[in-house]
């Protein structure tokens, strides 16, 4: 039976190399051949997977003053020195160049090993499983070429393997250039809606200068005694600050902690209506929610519930889009907080009822759509970590094509 497949060290199928030290009198060039790469060039955008665009290039004549080592094209660079480690960035360089000494390189055996397929490779094993620790993270030669590798021996299949991987790396850019495509739009939307600069059809009745406290009464929390264990565990939701996203939270019914009747009876805390807006008044000033159950929060908030629910999803997304008018307002020697006196009288344009409805309405919809492609990123992500432990452990292996298909 033919052998198929073989386990290996990654230094049986390529050589790793560590990069050069970049005196600073030849940083900042932008005119020489050779790209000189830095760890930080790492997140450049389009560097993603090929590292082609770097901040620094040297001339042939200044790498051999330099010393630097030439690092071959197809190598595949990676940060081997510091916190930088732990952040798992591989990358493939399109051309010959030259890297710091706080990187280092695989050059592969493009005999043994696709170098695509190499970095699918890398990129399934936690470089940062090797590193020790100490006050300077870092890896050395031994651990890296020790890096076990399942490797069939068959070149075609590891192609197969790569390409299945990548189309399922597409499949997931695509939809990250999607939800950022979405969200731009969705943020276009929010700065024309909300300020009346653009109008939905059917509606043309002037806007009035009012306030939030206008729309909404404004509250803030309280804590239940800590020391009374009566006071929780019960079926009352209890927010906290940390628990609203910065992006805003949507929909929130279930926290992290509950309170009962009787500790909502002893403090501060008020039993918030459904369609409730919290608001964050402290730490991170402005990240909000919309109750979806009646909650009660802690008194890190200055919520907003309000005299119709027609207003809710407007408020929410006004509060989202003047985030920055809450800030101004915040006052405090320790940290910043706003009260709910000074959120009520914060100034906005008030459209009708009917037409806040719609406007909220609309944003909403935009919101649902981006929760429903992130959900399918999350999705796809997983199908490729699946696929990855599947097929670069020969635990599955693809079908071979027929000839002429």
């Amino acid at each position: 039976m033919t052998i198929r497949d073989e386990f290996v060290t990654a230094g049986d199928v390529g050589i790793f190399r560590g990069g050069s030290g970049f005196p600073t009198r030849f940083q900042g060039g932008k005119s020489g051949k050779l790209p000189f790469f830095k760890v930080s060039d790492m997140n450049s955008p389009g560097n993603e997977l090929f590292i082609a665009r770097a901040n620094n290039y040297i001339s042939e004549s200044q790498r051999k003053v330099i010393g630097a080592v030439l690092v071959p094209k197809h190598a595949i660079v990676f940060a081997k020195v510091g916190a930088a480690v732990f952040l798992e960035r591989k990358r493939i360089l399109p051309q010959a160049s030259c890297i710091d000494n706080n990187m280092a390189a695989f050059v592969v055996d493009r005999s043994r090993l696709d170098v695509r397929f190499a970095h699918y490779l890398l990129s399934a094993f936690k470089m940062s499983s090797l590193v020790a620790t100490t006050a300077l993270p870092s890896l050395n030669g031994g651990q890296l070429r020790a890096i076990p590798l399942w490797v069939p021996k068959d070149l075609d299949e590891q192609r197969r393997v790569a390409e299945a991987l990548a189309d399922a790396d597409d499949l997931t850019s695509t939809l990250r250039r999607l939800i950022a495509k979405k969200q731009k739009i969705k943020q276009g939307m929010m700065q024309q809606l909300l300020t009346g600069r653009t109008r939905l059809p059917g509606f043309s009745e002037e806007w009035v200068d009012s306030s939030v406290g206008s729309l909404a009464r404004v509250m803030g929390g309280g804590t239940p005694s800590t020391r009374v264990s009566s006071f929780w565990g019960g079926e009352i939701p209890w927010f906290t600050p940390a628990e609203i996203r910065a992006g805003g939270s949507g929909l929130v019914s279930l926290s992290e902690r509950t309170i009962t009747p009787d500790g909502l009876a002893h403090s501060a805390a008020s039993l918030l209506p459904v369609g409730t807006v919290l608001v964050t008044s402290r730490a991170s000033i402005g990240n909000c929610a919309v109750a979806a159950v009646p909650v009660t929060t802690n008194q890190g908030f200055t919520s907003m519930a309000p005299k119709d629910q027609r207003s809710t999803w407007f408020l929410y997304y006004w509060t989202q889009q003047n985030r920055s008018e809450l800030e101004l307002r915040a006052a405090g020697s320790t940290f910043l907080e706003i009260s709910a006196s000074k959120v009520a009288a914060i100034p906005l344009l008030r459209p009708g009822l009917d037409e806040q409805a719609a406007i909220g309405a609309v944003i909403r919809d935009a919101d649902l759509e981006l929760d429903m492609l992130a959900d399918r990123l999350i999705k796809a992500r997983e199908i490729k970590t699946g696929m990855m432990q599947q097929l670069l452990t020969g635990r599955t292996r693809l079908p071979v094509e027929a000839a002429g298909e």
